[in-house]
């Protein structure tokens, strides 16, 4: 341990978002614990890897490397649910899950009468000291705060409770208080509250005038909020006395898991030893702008957001680098180093910058050779299959992108 080390500094766990063993393998030397949902109950059903057949396995991976493993069941919950909910709830047990993330209490009550710690989740909107005892009085170890909440809110409510407090530090924000949105629901039948956002506040909108012209918004999205991140305030959160800081990003790929856990282990072991400084901090998080986001902002730590809150130039992804989508693996030669690959989206040439991804697999290198009909070859085109010379193990079914820096608007 470093010599100028603060024992007085009390560093938070740090609780990163993963989506399936791929995720969890890059993170794994940065985080403390994970949390993650299984293939129902949660607000992310895309993130859908991990399943009831293979829950106790994923489980068994995050305890071996050290970690603690959380169980999203966070989702509305009606009377067709609570099977499933019974199901969750004795597999998670069995597997040794950690803890749940709830806040309905028909999966609360289960959880707590299973014996699983519960970590109420910010869908419950906990906003002051009283509710975060009410939860304690039932069973809960945790709150997750709001997300709407203050600095200076957030340590009025430490003062008031010695109950288990966990805040967001990074991650996309919803423009809805606590992710109670239901426009998707209205606009596409996909609720929000059951994890199939559509996420609508991401479009471009139109807005008219009570005289029914149009008003001129050049292309601007109204409702679309950036992505929290915290970075450059880690002392003033430990400061609060929280206990946790989570990073949100249960289906974001496994290299921004593993850059923005990799900065944010960083910028806490700086403030551990005293070695954290705010250009150091500015230096992590332009890193982490270069993996997907939507530009950053502080949320409602330092009051109400304005513009400065919204992502209303952008669509969606702001980074410069951009990940396209190349092909699919067919097979893999472990004796050649090799696998092949069928170009379904576009074609690539030696000298591209690859990524590929799949369940257990995430590998970042440099196409360096390629093999077409037998020939080696410096390109080949879109629906041909190639062999294709990769710098790991990969597996029949992973996905192939090509990454590339793009000019910013």
């Amino acid at each position: 341990m470093n010599k100028n080390t603060d024992k007085s500094i009390k560093i938070p766990e740090l609780i990163m978002g993963v989506k399936n063993p791929a995720a969890l393998t890059v993170c794994k030397d940065n985080t403390d614990s994970v949390y993650f949902s299984l293939d129902r109950l949660s607000l992310r059903a895309r993130a859908n890897d991990i399943t009831l057949e293979n829950l106790d396995t994923f489980v068994e991976q995050v305890h071996g490397y050290g970690l603690r493993a959380n169980l999203a069941v966070n989702s509305v919950i009606y009377p067709d649910d609570i099977p499933s909910v019974k199901k969750v709830i004795e597999a998670a047990s069995s597997a040794g899950v950690d803890a749940i993330i709830a806040w309905d209490p028909a999966v609360i009550t289960r959880a707590v009468d299973s014996g699983l710690k519960v970590h109420i989740s910010t869908q419950a909107n906990v906003s002051n000291a009283d509710t975060a005892n009410f939860y304690k009085s039932v069973g809960a170890s945790r709150v997750v705060l709001s997300r709407e909440l203050s600095l200076e809110q957030i340590k009025d409510i430490r003062q008031d409770t010695d109950m288990e407090l966990e805040v967001f530090v990074h991650g996309a924000m919803c423009q809805a208080i606590s992710g109670r949105c239901y426009l998707s629901a209205y606009l596409l039948g996909k609720s929000g509250n059951c994890g199939e956002c559509s996420q609508p506040c991401r479009w471009e909108w139109t807005l008219h005038a009570d005289d029914g012209k149009e008003v001129d918004l050049e292309g601007k999205y109204l409702l679309s909020a950036r992505d929290l991140c915290m970075i450059e305030h880690m002392p003033q959160l430990i400061d609060a006395g929280v206990d946790a800081f989570k990073i949100e990003g249960r289906l974001r790929n496994p290299g921004y898991t593993a850059t923005v856990s990799r900065c944010y282990r960083e910028a806490l072991d700086g403030c551990l030893h005293g070695s954290y400084t705010f250009e150091r901090a500015r230096e992590l998080k332009e890193q982490m702008a270069l993996e997907y986001n939507r530009g950053f902002s502080t949320g409602f730590y330092f009051g109400v957001p304005g513009p400065e809150g919204l992502a209303y130039k952008y669509n969606m992804n702001v980074s410069p680098v951009k990940r396209q989508a190349v092909g699919i693996v067919t097979n893999y030669f472990s004796k050649q180093n090799a696998a092949a690959v069928k170009l379904l989206e576009q074609g690539l040439a030696v000298g591209d910058n690859i990524v590929i991804e799949g369940y257990t697999t995430y590998l970042e290198q440099e196409v360096s050779s390629l093999i077409l009909d037998g020939e080696t070859a410096k390109e080949a085109g879109r629906g041909q299959e190639v062999g294709l010379g990769v710098d790991g193990v990969v597996r029949e079914n992973d996905r192939v992108y090509k990454v590339e820096h793009v000019k910013q608007r």
